[in-house]
């Protein structure tokens, strides 16, 4: 199956490019495919990074960010134990209920309860 391709344009200190130059010439490749190669791995390196999962988990429980992204970013199996995490924050009562009053502090306590 052959990936589509998007064209990428940005600006960069003119030190940047020609340090990734420098390291370009060095590995003997050229700076596209080097660029490739970093924009490739930092969003790897990102999500092992835990200060990183914890902003992807706060933008999905905020809804500011869908499944479909997390899935994206993470494997299947993390972006569902999300899903299933926000479902039961979003419940309604979010504390589980008591079906009986409690007991008193004499039941509980079984006699006197110190002060």
């Amino acid at each position: 199956m052959v990936e589509e391709k998007a064209w990428v344009d940005f600006n960069a200190l003119a030190l940047v490019v020609e340090r990734i130059d420098t390291v370009a010439e060095l590995l003997d490749i050229s700076r596209t495919r080097l660029l490739i190669a970093a924009l490739h791995d930092e969003p790897d390196a990102l999500v092992n990074d835990e200060g990183f999962r914890t902003q992807l988990r706060d933008a999905y429980y905020a809804e500011r960010i869908d499944f479909q992204t997390v899935q994206s970013v993470l494997s299947q199996e993390e972006a569902m134990r999300l899903q299933l995490l926000r479902a039961s924050i979003d419940r309604d009562p979010p504390e589980p209920q008591l079906k009986a009053a409690l007991p008193s502090d004499d039941e509980f306590y079984d006699g006197d309860v110190s002060v």
